[in-house]
């Protein structure tokens, strides 16, 4: 083929977002970047993280996503941050660290936490105490104050458990009981308010003013729409802010009774009526009316598949809230290369990278739990489509829009490692931990062991592969790896290879395998080369 031609043949490529369309042989649609999904995920991932880390300063000289929702490279966005715009970023930065080891990723998590708990909780003093506002209404002030919609003094309630669970999260990594005690106090402001809820009214309520403790929720006409008279009374994103009851319970810290008593009344509510009304309403900072949104949909079926003794009817429900979206929220328009894809909400039916990325995190563990496979080919053809919002130098555009910083990067990054954790071959042939049901404080790879001086391996360092410790001295880690290990050490003592119980075990795939380590009574892991 001549140079003229492979130019017009690139020409005449459909483009999608940043990139034209490449196929397979059978006309499906594959990741711009590489034909390999493992290699394309991958290489996504790493150039969106140095955008976000390498993003510039702001005039108030913060970084420029502390103070704005959507990247413009050529002038400040007027608009302030995304309501849950720095969770969902420590949300997705604790799989990535586990997945690079890079202590950078660590320590933005730290600065996201240390500068929102010190510029954006609302007052001690008031009806809703040490809860986050949402939304910065003096774009350089450097302070969280209020609602994008409903201006000052108003917080959104389910990104107070987002931020709570968090929080813990960090915790479990550094120690620092600032994290902790802030998380401790966020929940001792929502169990107290948690009711039993009905069809019109959720467990907590969607907004709150934090001094009055009025939910009425106007749009911006001034008038109350929705299927509800009042759409601040309803959301059923509470599963982060039920997980965050779970985990102060099982660390014994704060009101545990008062936790586990309002963790099962929201989980009551949601088998009654979310799990079988389909009706999941709002989640949006920028949106004043009422909208069914497919975020707080596949959230709760995540949850549900990650908590099946909580909701025994999981299979049922979680399939029957995957074909609800696909209904409402399918979108047709790339069929021709294979793929159906998913728009945001009613009130936006937009696809978007990260609500694509999510559906298909979501169906692909469905698929792995159920044994049911009739999402599995789209929910992996949707993950090609989704890295098409990649640009090559990392911004991450949701199509037909812009690059929001919601969208783009902590609700984007952690459903390709959800994904790759649920089929490991959709990561590289490269050590990479995966998943973990502890939470990983440190990691080291090859190539990096002395970060830090306390390490005090009792191994030759040129022979140890992967260096990792956890919270919890009992856990279940998978690892993507290059090739098998020759030992792995559990504190310093020998595991046993075995397919059951505690010890190691291997999975070979077409390019190296899984490393499956099964932790009992200890927490920190040398695997040998």
């Amino acid at each position: 083929m001549s140079f003229a031609t492979g130019c017009l043949l690139a020409q005449q490529a459909e483009m999608l977002i940043y990139h034209p369309i490449k196929t397979d042989k059978g006309g499906n649609i594959v990741p711009w970047y590489n034909d390999d999904p493992a290699i394309a995920f991958d290489h996504n991932l790493h150039t969106i993280w140095n955008f976000w880390f390498n993003m510039r300063r702001d005039m108030n000289g913060l970084p420029y996503y502390m103070n704005h929702q959507v990247w413009n490279a050529n002038f400040d966005d007027p608009r302030g941050i995304g309501g849950d715009q720095l969770m969902m970023a420590m949300s997705s930065w604790r799989l990535w660290y586990a997945y690079t080891g890079d202590e950078n990723v660590k320590e933005n998590m730290c600065f996201l936490a240390g500068y929102y708990l010190t510029h954006g909780l609302s007052p001690a003093n008031c009806k809703w105490p040490n809860i986050p506002f949402p939304y910065n209404t003096l774009i350089y002030s450097g302070i969280y104050d209020g609602d994008m919609r409903n201006g000052k003094d108003v917080a959104q309630l389910d990104k107070a458990g987002s931020l709570g669970l968090e929080l813990v999260h960090l915790y479990k990594i550094k120690g620092d009981p600032m994290f902790l005690d802030a998380a401790i106090k966020i929940a001792n402001t929502l169990a107290p308010n948690v009711r039993a809820g009905n069809n019109e009214h959720s467990p907590l309520p969607f907004k709150v003013n934090v001094f009055t403790g009025k939910t009425v929720l106007l749009n911006t006409t001034g008038k109350l729409e929705g299927n509800s008279k009042d759409t601040a009374c309803y959301t059923s994103n509470l599963t982060p802010t039920v997980q965050l009851f779970w985990d102060l319970a099982e660390l014994k810290k704060g009101n545990v009774a008062s936790y586990k008593i309002a963790a099962d009344k929201i989980v009551k509510w949601i088998r009654k009526y979310p799990a079988k009304t389909n009706k999941w309403g709002p989640f949006f900072e920028d949106v004043g009316i009422w909208s069914e949104t497919q975020i707080n949909a596949m959230t709760c079926a995540r949850f549900m598949m990650e908590h099946p003794q909580y909701f025994p009817e999981w299979k049922t429900d979680v399939k029957n809230i995957i074909n609800w979206v696909h209904k409402n929220f399918g979108d047709d328009r790339w069929k021709k290369y294979g793929v159906i894809v998913t728009k945001e909400q009613t009130v936006y039916p937009v696809p978007g990278n990260s609500h694509c990325s999510r559906q298909a995190a979501d169906e692909l563990l469905y698929t792995k739990l159920s044994g049911d496979t009739s999402f599995y080919k789209n929910a992996l053809l949707e993950l090609n489509w989704a890295t098409y919002s990649v640009d090559v130098d990392g911004k991450n555009c949701f199509p037909f829009d812009e690059p929001w910083l919601t969208d783009g990067y902590g609700d984007y990054v952690r459903h390709y490692l959800r994904a790759m954790a649920t089929y490991p071959s959709l990561a590289p042939a490269q050590d990479h931990i995966l998943s973990s049901t502890s939470v990983i404080q440190q990691v080291d790879y090859k190539g990096f062991f002395k970060k830090f001086i306390y390490l005090n391996f009792n191994a030759d360092t040129n022979k140890v592969r992967l260096f990792y410790r956890a919270f919890d001295s009992e856990g279940t880690e998978e690892i993507r790896m290059k090739a098998k290990p020759s030992q792995v050490l559990l504190n310093d003592k020998p595991m046993q290879e075995a397919a059951t119980g505690a010890g190691y075990s291997w999975s070979v795939l077409a390019n190296g395998g899984v490393l499956t380590i099964r932790r009992k009574d200890g927490d920190k892991v040398i695997v040998m080369e």
